[in-house]
């Protein structure tokens, strides 16, 4: 007998352990969720922002544009990175000042990334949505509003839509059905960048954006 076929002949007597039952995820999450309503959710994930530096604004959907040019403004930012072509991005364009100048995402990176990296001071991005539990806002990026628009800039805005915030991670990925599609990158982003030394003493904007602004966007106007 060759050698191939005594190693064949292992491999076909190998026994072949029964597969084991999946755990039942779903049943798990029904028995110890929370029941909460949306002002419930939001309240917890600006508790958890809130608790690592994150800036919160409470906006509507017609004065979120004018919040967001006012805190950038006071900021004494020059320029906002914005996706192309998105819905947001235009409703930030239509009512944007002389004061700050709005640069579209448009471009190959090879093209004018010196601007991006040195000269654009903050970018713009919309949330797919956030998990309460771990105070996490959920980002797809997309060719419109690429993943650089999110670590580059020094400060990022993001309009989180309040109905879109769900209790958990188990939550987020069934309501939005993510098993049909995902992006090459999902990010999910818990804060401005930071990192601590030996000592444990935080340094912010170590690997990304040092300072986080989320835009709680209420449908009815209502604020948590």
């Amino acid at each position: 007998m060759s050698a191939r076929e005594e190693i064949l002949n292992r491999l076909r007597n190998t026994h072949v352990a029964e597969q084991q039952a999946m755990p039942d995820i779903a049943g798990w999450f029904g028995a110890h969720r929370r029941s909460e309503d949306v002002v419930q959710r939001t309240a917890r994930l600006r508790a958890a922002l809130e608790a690592v530096h994150t800036e919160i604004h409470d906006v509507t959907h017609d004065n979120w544009s004018s919040v967001l040019l006012q805190v950038a403004i006071g900021k004494g930012l020059r320029h906002i990175l914005i996706g192309a072509t998105t819905p947001h991005g235009e409703q930030l364009q239509a009512c944007q000042t002389k004061a700050l100048q709005l640069i579209p995402y448009e471009q190959p990176i090879d093209t004018w990334q010196d601007l991006l990296f040195d000269g654009v001071d903050a970018s713009l991005t919309l949330a797919r949505g956030a998990v309460a539990e771990t105070g996490s806002l959920i980002l797809w990026p997309t060719p419109s509003e690429p993943r650089l628009m999110s670590l580059v800039p020094s400060i990022h805005f993001v309009l989180l839509d309040a109905d879109t915030i769900h209790e958990d991670f188990y939550a987020a990925m069934t309501a939005e059905s993510w098993s049909e599609g995902m992006p090459t990158n999902a990010l999910l982003i818990c804060g401005p960048s930071k990192t601590a030394d030996i000592q444990q003493t935080l340094a912010y904007g170590a690997h990304g954006p040092k300072e986080l602004v989320v835009l709680i966007r209420h449908a009815d106007g209502r604020q948590a």
